[in-house]
């Protein structure tokens, strides 16, 4: 399933500091204010609950208020990642989210509809709607 994976870029303007971004997009109360309904994590292994339903990621690439990737482990998203990248505009000093993901093309508009949500969720809880 793996293999025909489309990735999409999504990038979201936040009027707020890259550290108080990356605390949300990098640790489980950060991200279970808006990402999923609960996060726990044991060393670089997060569990994402949605209604009930468990996946587990692991948090293979982290830099300091930059980005962090996380890896699935479910066997049929195997080469599947997300990661949040923090983008500061060296004029304006605009802080950008960019979301890479990889879903399946048939699924696409759904996903960035999904993202697009979670996005306004964390706008919401940053302050920045």
């Amino acid at each position: 399933m793996a293999d025909n994976l489309e990735k999409i870029e999504l990038e979201f303007l936040l009027n707020t500091s890259p550290a108080i971004l990356f605390n949300r997009l990098a640790t489980p109360s950060g991200l279970s204010e808006w990402f999923a309904d609960n996060v726990n994590v044991k060393g670089d292994i997060f569990t994402f609950i949605w209604d009930g339903s468990e996946q587990k990621a692991q948090q293979t690439h982290r830099k300091e208020n930059k980005m962090v990737r996380y890896q699935w482990l479910d066997e049929d998203m195997n080469e599947s990642w997300f990661q949040f990248e923090i983008n500061i505009d060296e004029l304006t000093g605009d802080v950008a989210l960019i979301v890479t993901d990889h879903v399946d093309p048939n699924e696409k508009d759904d996903a960035i509809e999904l993202w697009n949500q979670q996005v306004e969720t964390l706008k919401h809880g940053l302050g920045s709607a």
